[in-house]
């Protein structure tokens, strides 16, 4: 049986030091290693790369490539989405779901779109126009097969808070909420083709559960009005709209508040046995229309004068027209980023989780195209900006919908109700549509998510905390920019503070861990092994040296074993996780190693990506090293290291003239090592071998 060893005695230094260089190798007692072979890239001084090391691709060259393999059909696919379910589409099998869960959506659409009109400060009929052209435009363009486009409550309060100190009655209201749609509509357009979607990441998930729910608040306080017979005043704070409340309490109205709360039970009651029992699932999209017919029915027949009504709604098409009133276009930009994020993040969002589930894939800068070509030719039909809905597209999932036709289903049920159904939405009780929002935001209330966060992380809490706070007393835009900042700047803080973990190795095994997960690992006396887990550059490169410089001082010495020194000899640096490099990164790095240098500490580099690998080559980084201390593993370079930490814990003092520094004599050394013909792993050895030889690998990893 053959057991391998790292063996870590060396000849003492003093004696190296009066031997010349040359004769080293045949004093020391030391044994040659063997370590897999590392491969380098072309050196500093080459012109071109070799063969094996050509340069990475950029995003633009594989883009290139992509776009020369596309065929007919491939472009087909990409301008037109709906080609991909058009072409396997399965009569049978389809058909029918589709046309139900069409039906069911376009149902449960008319009077949402009423209802989000009127917190949009329009009139209803434009609820019933941003219903109906962009939900045909995103059945061809658009790559979900699920997703229910249309107005949603979150949108329309940005509408109506972006739009405050316009007259809501007049037509340049109107105007500049149709020509938010066409800017909109151009962004997300923008961004689809230039594959920006990824911008949004950094917006973190907490803050994006805080902004929505401090907008339900505001935007079910915003319908009070409805409830309680009197005016309240407009504002997306949510002070202004209590006090306006609490002023006008004297105004009160029964008949409105008892319908209104009569209904909103009602809708609540059925999206509940809708949601929890399978077989009455068509409740929680039967909710909405049963509010509608339910308040016009008691109209119809009671006449109450202390109740609003809809009113007079245009019956048709809507027709052609260009947007308008250009001049206020940089007033909407803010508004019109900020919905385009509230798309990215919900649509895009509810899209992707709904394809998985129904296993096809999804593309999200085409999904941003597709609600991009939406807006923009909706804004030509007298449409205000429309995304996906949470909810009705659940529906649309529940009610079994396979692809894009029942989208275009929903598109007809609309255009039913516009050509032939709108006299009767004239009767509809205000107080019916403010039940129809409040039920819809309720869900957006999301207390279950501030609780989880306490639990896990309380850094997301705080952002949760701060977003929703700020945007229930500050308003809506400095609520997204401060949760938005706070989110960054914990980005950035992380960036720029990476974890750094030294490594120490596991019994029994050549796996090396963070000694801190790890307790059992061990380290060597005289080498530190940290692995950066993170990219390096600019940002982080003071804090990473900084740790550095604190490993080299302060490391735990009751794990430690081999020989006994009084300090770090060696500093191997495990950059498997680090993916990227730049120039400050290459600097720092070699300001770190002439500060080693000058200490007698040799840098050894293990596993770096081959990126990061022809950075440093291309930098001189690895040349000033050395190519003799790049390694393929940790293992490999604790080994190397091992057989040249010297065995005595002082070295006496020797004139310059007399003696080679210590890197010098291990440069030699090291060179001298990799010229031998052939490395062994390790040596036999009989049982009379020196007992502080730690065995490399256990006994039951050699049977």
């Amino acid at each position: 049986m053959e057991i391998t060893y790292a063996s870590t005695s060396l000849p003492d230094l003093s004696s190296m030091a009066r031997t010349p260089p040359s004769s080293t190798a045949a004093t020391a007692t030391t044994r040659p290693v063997k370590v897999i072979p590392f491969l380098h890239p072309y050196s500093a001084a080459d012109a071109t790369p070799t063969s094996s090391s050509s340069s990475p691709s950029t995003p633009f060259s594989r883009w290139r490539t992509k776009v020369k393999r596309m065929k007919t059909v491939d472009w087909i696919d990409f301008l037109l989405p709906c080609s991909r379910w058009i072409r396997t589409y399965d009569w049978r099998e389809n058909l029918q779901p589709d046309l139900v869960s069409g039906v069911t959506v376009g149902i449960m659409l008319v009077p949402q779109s009423m209802s989000y009109a009127k917190l949009a400060g329009l009139q209803p009929i434009y609820g019933l126009y941003t219903g109906l052209v962009p939900v045909f435009v995103y059945s061809i363009f658009g790559s979900s097969r699920q997703l229910a486009v249309g107005p949603v409550a979150l949108v329309s309060l940005l509408v109506s808070n972006v739009l405050g100190n316009v007259d809501s009655s007049a037509e340049l209201y109107t105007e500049l909420a149709i020509l938010l749609s066409l800017m909109v509509g151009i962004l997300e357009c923008t961004m689809g083709l230039l594959r920006l979607g990824w911008l949004i990441r950094f917006i973190s998930h907490s803050v994006i559960s805080g902004f929505t729910t401090a907008s339900a608040i505001v935007i079910a306080l915003s319908q009070a009005k409805y409830f309680l017979g009197y005016n309240v005043d407009r504002s997306s704070k949510i002070i202004p709209l209590v006090k306006s409340i609490i002023s006008g309490a004297d105004k009160f109205s029964w008949p409105p508040f008892m319908m209104g709360s009569s209904i909103l039970a009602i809708i609540l009651v059925m999206k509940h046995l809708g949601k929890t029992r399978k077989k009455l699932r068509y409740l929680r999209a039967g909710g909405p229309l049963t509010a509608v017919v339910l308040g016009t029915a008691f109209v119809k027949i009671f006449h109450p004068s202390s109740i609003s009504l809809v009113g007079d709604i245009p019956q048709g098409l809507p027709p052609f027209s260009i947007p308008k009133e250009f001049g206020h276009l940089k007033s909407l930009i803010p508004t019109s980023l900020l919905i385009t994020g509230v798309a990215i993040l919900e649509s895009v969002g509810i899209a992707k989780a709904l394809a998985a589930k129904n296993g096809y894939e999804l593309d999200s800068n085409q999904e941003l195209f597709g609600l991009g070509v939406a807006n923009i030719c909706g804004s030509f039909f007298s449409a205000y900006p429309s995304t996906g809905s949470f909810s009705r597209s659940a529906v649309n999932h529940e009610s079994g919908a396979k692809t894009g036709l029942s989208g275009i289903v929903m598109g007809i049920i609309m255009a039913c109700a516009l050509l032939f159904m709108t006299p009767l939405f004239e009767f509809i009780p205000q107080c019916a549509l403010a039940a129809i929002v409040i039920s819809a935001v309720i869900g957006l209330v999301d207390y279950d998510e501030a609780i989880f966060l306490w639990r896990v992380d309380k850094k997301d809490f705080f952002l949760w905390t701060v977003t929703s706070t700020t945007t229930l007393f500050l308003g809506i835009e400095i609520g997204v920019l401060v949760g938005v900042g706070f989110s960054l700047a914990f980005v950035i803080h992380e960036s720029a503070n990476p974890h750094i973990a030294v490594l120490g190795r596991l019994p029994g095994t050549t796996v090396y861990r963070n000694i801190q997960q790890y307790p059992e690992a061990y380290t060597y006396n005289g080498i530190v092994i940290v692995r950066i887990d993170a990219p390096i550059y600019f940002a982080n490169t003071s804090y990473i040296k900084d740790r550095l410089r604190e490993y080299e001082i302060a490391v735990d010495q009751s794990c430690k074993r081999g020989p006994e020194v009084e300090r770090i000899y060696f500093v191997i640096l495990e950059m498997a996780p680090v993916t990227y490099v730049d120039s400050s990164a290459v600097q720092a790095l070699k300001e770190l190693y002439q500060e080693y240098n000058s200490r007698d500490i040799q840098i050894a580099i293990a596993n770096p990506n081959k990126d990061v690998l022809l950075t440093l080559t291309k930098s001189g980084f690895i040349d000033q090293v050395g190519k003799e201390w790049c390694f393929v593993r940790v293992h490999d370079a604790v080994q190397v290291c091992l057989q040249h930490v010297p065995t005595t814990p002082k070295i006496p003092e020797s004139s310059p003239d007399k003696s080679s520094r210590f890197l010098e004599r291990l440069g030699t050394r090291r060179k001298e090592d990799l010229s031998t013909s052939e490395m062994e792993s390790g040596v036999v050895i009989s049982k009379d071998s020196d007992p502080q030889l730690e065995p490399l690998l256990s006994r039951k990893y050699h049977k």
